[in-house]
């Protein structure tokens, strides 16, 4: 396998979505209000140094995995830059869903089912959820949970989904390390490297935090994402070089 150098290879995955444009095609399109407004907050255009960008670091917490047999149960969003974690302006919400709550997901997060009987749907948090998250870029970790759940529950709730980009934590860490693997290590049955949140976070020498709580999760994801950037790019990386369309 040919490996290119870092700043070739973010060329190359420079996402072709124009997603200022895009978005002022959706919020004409949009149906809901809070949908609507979303869209005409606007996004960073790709070329935008991610030193400039506001972000919010996003975590759910899920009934189970597939977003086609399991909801939402708990959000947590938290508003940041580069250089600064906004934990004044934390938003939290545990929303009662339309699947069962199972025996599994409750030992994994510890939300009960007395809790989420006195939750609101998920609709009833969308409003204030939109408005959180409006004119940032989204960072998670694992991308595979927190945009396909959201467009689901819109979709179910609004007969219309959402669209954004995102940084995925998880993805930048297996830029770095699941593609070097050589030859050997396959050959030899090494294991790679595991790029789940705390052992990302161990690489680079920040703090241990007890995992699935959804605001704890959004906190290690924004500050793993500070290290990266830190070590793998520079405050003048394109915000483009970076998320996922």
């Amino acid at each position: 396998m040919l490996y290119l150098p870092p700043d070739a290879e973010n060329k190359q995955r420079r996402s072709t979505v124009n997603w200022p444009k895009r978005f002022q095609e959706l919020a004409e399109k949009a149906k809901h209000p809070a949908l609507k407004r979303y869209y005409e907050a606007a996004i960073a255009a790709a070329e935008t140094p991610i030193k400039d960008v506001p972000m919010v670091a996003v975590d759910f917490e899920t009934t189970g995995l597939d977003p086609d047999k399991h909801g939402i149960i708990s959000i947590a969003v938290i508003p940041m830059t580069l250089g600064r974690i906004d934990m004044s302006q934390a938003r939290q919400w545990v929303v009662k869903p339309r699947r069962l709550l199972t025996e599994e997901s409750v030992t994994i997060h510890g939300i009960t089912h007395s809790e989420i009987e006195r939750a609101p749907d998920l609709a009833q948090v969308i409003d204030p959820l939109l408005e959180a998250v409006a004119g940032k870029v989204w960072v998670v970790h694992y991308n595979g949970i927190e945009r396909p759940f959201l467009q689901g529950g819109f979709k179910e709730r609004l007969n219309e989904t959402i669209h954004f980009p995102v940084i995925d934590t998880m993805e930048i860490e297996a830029r770095f390390h699941r593609q070097k693997r050589s030859l050997w290590d396959k050959i030899t049955g090494k294991k790679p490297v595991s790029i789940r949140l705390a052992d990302s976070r161990q690489r680079y020498n920040l703090p241990f935090y007890a995992p699935h709580d959804a605001m704890t999760d959004a906190l290690a994801c924004g500050e793993l994402l500070q290290a990266q950037i830190a070590h793998h790019f520079s405050p003048e990386t394109a915000i483009g070089d970076i998320w996922l369309p």
